[in-house]
């Protein structure tokens, strides 16, 4: 597991984390599309929408990882801690300082705007042809480009 002082400053460690977390998520699959939204009573304000062809495994490796997902067009609906339990296992790849970290820095500011009545919605598109799972997940699809 992530230790607090771990950082991933190169290319290399990087793809050690993702490696070392894939085996660690049971039935793990690189989704076509992903992303994270807030919920605040109907409202969804989304962090980084990665794309189909625009994923980055790291970031989709964890989440997928703290959710559960298993290679199929899913909602994870995540508490508070769960996400920041997220957001955490993320961190040490901000020490990568010659790349950009859409994904923690979208997802630490939807944290530090959440209430305590938020919660948070963790969307996985397997395969970019499924039906939206739920009317939350159709409002995601249409921030998709396909």
């Amino acid at each position: 597991m992530t230790r607090p002082a771990e950082q991933w400053r190169t290319d290399e460690e990087l793809a050690a984390a993702v490696a070392d977390f894939t085996p660690r998520t049971t039935g793990y699959v690189v989704p076509a599309a992903y992303g994270v939204a807030r919920l605040d009573g109907g409202t969804l304000t989304f962090g980084e929408v990665n794309d189909v062809g625009h994923t980055r495994r790291l970031p989709a490796v964890v989440l997928g990882h703290v959710c559960g997902y298993r290679g199929r067009t899913s909602t994870y609906r995540l508490s508070a801690p769960e996400f920041e339990r997220a957001v955490e296992l993320l961190a040490p790849a901000a020490a990568a300082v010659h790349l950009d970290h859409p994904n923690l820095w979208s997802w630490r500011h939807l944290l530090e705007q959440a209430s305590p009545a938020s919660a948070f919605l963790a969307f996985f598109v397997a395969d970019p042809r499924d039906e939206p799972v739920g009317p939350h997940d159709a409002v995601f699809r249409t921030r998709l480009s396909g």
